[in-house]
């Protein structure tokens, strides 16, 4: 291809960002589902710490994500891009598939939550390989000048991963019973993922290799330790560490709340039912998706520093005041309850158990389902909330994430053009791939986990604005990266190594 010519680009675009978007979707769909899988894989007489250890099992697919970089990146720069994230996107399929088929605590105990581990765990490891790949190898397909613009076109595919996750859920819970759905149903998504990962191999498997890379190996300038040279090299590993702790940690914070915090804060702390929050996120992910491409585009004009610091000083200074405004949304103390439309029943249960459920509904449209359990074998009670929220209320949310969906398209629209073009292509995969996978995998990644935390830890103590504590985080990790990229990374968009 030559250095302006966009023939037959759109294959490439397809091709790659078809296999990357499902292999999101797979290591999504885990999210999407965290609070019914804790109810399926842990011990239920601790709701609380059967969520925070679905949070800490979801989290362990994103610390090894570095570990499938290495690997998979010295693959993908000895045999070729191709080849590499067929067998990634092969991985990640089969464990999705087989998570969707591992049978619940209640029946094979502890046994249940190690399996999940595994898998999730050999998720991490194919995601680590794919991105690096597919972004690789679209910027080397792409012109000059045009990287971000096309690379960009991969940065949707998280997003659209995940929109299509909660598609399906939604589709899924549609069809089915809730009992049937919290009996069986929720493994559906997992089981559709066999099918989206055979048409996307039957894809890539007529993709041909990178004319980078396969002009590097017909002149024998491949690298035979792209460890070493990535790495061991003092010069190269300062490209490495700026990346890092310049840009891919703040992204990856900044990706994660605006996206999986925003729809786990939804969720329990703010305590709106799930379907609501799943079309709602839905909405604002199909609205905010098209900015990828945007900000990617504009930083072919205008650099990718700029735009990339700039989202995450606007998620440092807006952060807190969303969140407050998401929560005083659904918070019923500023609400008007009809006291006559106010219903209790009691439930007795063949084990003994009480289940006592108030309903009560609000002058705005909101309603309110609360359960309280009174189990034989516990000491407390346990107490469940679900809020149904007025249309109104619902537009608000929308737009309170698609704000903070906007800042993740700022910061990760441009991140692929500016990752690929600070290595040379003989390393290129695996230079690029371990500071983007320990940036949203080590640093991304635990923010749900650590987030959802701080939050629990705050409301036990007592703190009235508890639910703002577990955005310290994300703020914190986004203030460093945006004084360290300000500092030392340089606005000119590098072509040199392409």
């Amino acid at each position: 291809m030559s250095k302006n010519s966009t023939k037959g680009i759109w294959k490439v675009i397809s091709a790659s960002s078809m296999g990357t978007m499902i292999e999101w979707y797979d290591f999504y769909i885990f999210g999407s589902l965290a609070v019914v899988i804790s109810t399926k894989f842990f011990p239920s007489d601790n709701p609380t710490a059967a969520f925070l250890s679905t949070l800490a099992t979801f989290a362990a697919g994103f610390v090894v994500r570095p570990f499938g970089a290495l690997f998979f990146g010295r693959l993908g720069d000895i045999i070729g891009r191709k080849y590499t994230f067929m067998a990634t996107l092969l991985l990640m399929g089969g464990s999705t598939f087989l998570i969707g088929c591992i049978p619940s605590y209640e029946t094979i105990g502890f046994l249940a939550p190690l399996l999940v581990l595994i898998l999730r765990l050999l998720q991490g490891l194919a995601l680590g390989g794919e991105y690096g790949g597919a972004a690789t190898y679209v910027a080397e397909h792409a012109p000059v000048g045009q990287k971000g613009y096309w690379t960009s076109w991969i940065q949707t595919t998280a997003t659209i991963g995940l929109f299509i996750s909660l598609m399906v859920i939604l589709a899924t819970k549609n069809v089915l019973s809730a009992e049937d759905f919290d009996s069986w149903g929720w493994r559906v998504p997992f089981w559709v993922s066999i099918v989206m990962v055979g048409v996307s191999y039957l894809i890539r498997k007529n993709m041909d290799e990178s004319p980078v890379f396969a002009k590097a190996k017909k002149e024998g300038k491949t690298s035979t330790n792209p460890l070493k040279e990535s790495f061991g090299n003092r010069y190269n590993l300062k490209f490495v560490l700026l990346a890092l702790f310049g840009a891919t940690m703040g992204q990856g914070v900044v990706w994660y709340t605006g996206q999986f915090y925003a729809m786990s804060f939804m969720k329990t702390v703010m305590n709106v039912d799930s379907s609501q929050v799943d079309g709602l996120l839905g909405i604002a992910l199909l609205i905010g998706t098209p900015f990828f491409i945007v900000f990617g585009w504009l930083s072919d004009k205008v650099g990718r520093k700029y735009i990339m610091m700039g989202g995450m000083l606007l998620a440092i200074l807006f952060y807190r005041p969303i969140y407050k405004m998401m929560y005083n949304t659904t918070d019923v103390s500023y609400k008007t309850e009809i006291i006559e439309k106010t219903q209790q029943t009691t439930e007795i249960t063949k084990s003994n158990d009480s289940i006592i459920t108030i309903k009560k509904e609000f002058t705005d449209g909101t309603s309110l389902v609360e359960k309280t359990s009174y189990m034989t074998n516990k000491k407390e009670a346990q107490v469940s909330t679900s809020i149904n929220i007025n249309s109104n209320d619902e537009w608000t949310l929308i737009l309170l994430v698609f704000i903070q969906v906007l800042f993740v398209t700022m910061v990760y629209g441009p991140i692929a053009a500016f990752l690929v073009e600070m290595f040379p292509a003989k390393i290129r995969y695996t230079s690029m791939s371990l500071p983007y996978h320990v940036g949203n995998g080590i640093f991304g990644g635990l923010l749900p986990a650590i987030s959802t935390y701080f939050v629990t830890h705050s409301k036990q103590a007592g703190k009235a604005d508890f639910y703002l504590d577990g955005l310290w985080y994300p703020i914190i990790i986004a203030s460093v990266c945006f004084v360290i990229g300000m500092i030392y990374i340089d606005n000119k968009n590098k072509t040199n190594h392409l």
